[in-house]
């Protein structure tokens, strides 16, 4: 049937609308993690794949971070291993971990990638151990003022965007799994994957981080609810963080860290809504909170970049360290 006139122009008006956008985007990067419900959902996850595929034909440089927990949760269970959370990270055992990694690499990852490459030849898929691109040692968090084991969990003390940057040289889409090695004892660590995309982020200067979850953003009365705060700057957010539940609190603190390592914005944008990273990216609506650098201190008191830092406007080395 053919479209009525109505809706043909609906759609110019689209395309008009995500013109300024187009422009002021070419040959950005874009680190988007995918993970909670976004990627239990079939349909979401497909629209997420063209979504993924647009943005690398609308001439930015998209790099996808995914988790898998609800995936890793169901495999555990299957298998009849428990599944706990400390501090709002996943107590990682030695069998456990041998289910995160096969379910990060061997199955959500190959998945992604195949939806992604029905839409455009263009994934390719990697982990964290693949040419050192993410190093790890193990994390051990403080509950009540005491330290708590919670296993094979990384805290990633280098990234080496070499790998990664050629990828994108040639075109691909890079996509991750959330895992890193230890250079100290040799062991696989995993690795909250918004920790993994805000350092990646960071790593590769990128314009833009943005993590798909389960809410509308960052509601003002968190975890209560309340209206979604749309933006909020670096100062602002550090003085919020104590009041964040276990869930948010390491998207916000990755966030916090993107925006103050380089990256231009963080986002936390709803994965349930369809299309939802073609809404923040290409429209002035968008769905979620933003998270921004603070304002330029005075100039007169700005320190000189130290030895070996990028001055304003300089681009950073290929290969860096993150240590969200």
């Amino acid at each position: 049937m053919m479209p009525s006139r109505w809706s043909a122009l609906e759609k110019a008006r689209s395309v008009c609308e995500a013109l300024p956008w187009l422009t002021r985007h070419q040959n950005r990067t874009v680190v988007i993690k995918l993970g909670g419900h976004a990627m239990a959902d079939e349909r979401l996850t497909a629209a997420f794949a063209r979504d993924v595929v647009f943005l690398r034909y609308a001439g930015l440089r998209p790099v996808v971070v995914h988790g898998g927990g609800p995936q890793i949760g169901a495999e555990l269970e299957r298998r009849g291993l428990a599944s706990e959370f400390k501090a709002g990270l996943r107590v990682t055992s030695a069998p456990a971990m041998d289910v995160v990694r096969m379910v990060l690499a061997g199955q959500v990852q190959r998945e992604l990638v195949g939806l992604i490459n029905a839409n455009g030849p263009l994934a390719v898929g990697m982990t964290g151990e693949d040419a050192d691109t993410l190093t790890a040692v193990r994390h051990v968090p403080w509950v009540d003022g005491e330290p708590v084991d919670i296993g094979r969990v990384g805290d990633i003390t280098r990234v080496d965007t070499g790998a990664i940057e050629a990828l994108l040289a040639d075109g691909r889409i890079p996509v991750v799994s959330s895992v890193a090695r230890s250079a100290e004892d040799g062991h696989v660590y995993n690795v909250n994957a918004d920790t993994a995309a805000a350092a990646l982020a960071t790593a590769l200067r990128a314009q833009a981080l943005v993590m798909l979850t389960d809410v509308e953003g960052l509601y003002a009365g968190w975890p209560a609810g309340g209206e979604v705060i749309a933006r909020l700057t670096a100062r602002e957010l550090e003085k919020l963080l104590p009041e964040l539940a276990d869930g948010m609190v390491p998207k916000m603190t990755g966030c916090l860290h993107a925006v103050r390592g380089g990256v231009g914005t963080a986002r936390v944008i709803d994965g349930r809504v369809p299309h939802a990273v073609l809404l923040e990216m290409f429209t002035d609506e968008g769905v979620g909170t933003v998270i921004v650098p603070d304002p330029d201190p005075d100039p007169d008191l700005d320190p000189e970049p130290g030895p070996g830092e990028p001055g304003p406007g300089e681009p950073g080395p290929g290969r860096a360290e993150a240590r969200p």
